[in-house]
């Protein structure tokens, strides 16, 4: 169950009109901090992140799933938007908490939240292609010349 400051703080981010990822970002981090301190471990750093999006998608922050996102993962978010606002049963928290206590804690150490991050970057460069400014450049040339048609039509 998340903290109310951490509801409190991504509902503030909402309602400044910023990006529902920023707003599930403190469930992340707040999920972070319970396996640094601890509370329970994560096999990987992408299950702390899994854990912590899941936790905002049920506090009623509209996360949608990535694009590249398995059918599983689709299918337990939209479990996770409809248990919005809803109690988990004792019996599967405790649970769900006594396996992740069983879990490591290296999970949310500096290094494999960088070795993550580095990891994301580079998939996200990959997808994109080029990241150099000349292809920058071209992207936005021809974004430009797309938003000119549609007016024109």
């Amino acid at each position: 169950m998340p903290t109310r400051s951490t509801t409190n703080k991504a509902k503030r981010d909402l309602a400044e009109g910023k990006s529902s990822s920023t707003a599930a970002g403190e469930f992340v981090r707040e999920e972070i901090h319970h396996v640094r301190e601890g509370k329970h471990g994560a096999k990987n750093t992408k299950q702390a992140i899994a854990i912590g999006l899941s936790k905002a998608r049920r506090a009623g922050v509209p996360v949608k799933p990535g694009r590249s996102a398995s059918a599983r993962t689709k299918k337990k978010a939209a479990q996770d938007e409809a248990r919005a606002g809803k109690k988990t049963s004792p019996k599967r928290s405790r649970a769900s908490k006594s396996a992740r206590q069983k879990e490591p804690r290296s999970a949310a150490s500096r290094e494999a939240l960088s070795r993550q991050a580095k990891s994301s970057a580079a998939k996200r460069k990959k997808a994109r292609g080029r990241s150099s400014p000349r292809s920058a450049t071209k992207r936005a040339t021809t974004t430009r010349q797309k938003r000119a048609t549609k007016k024109a039509a």
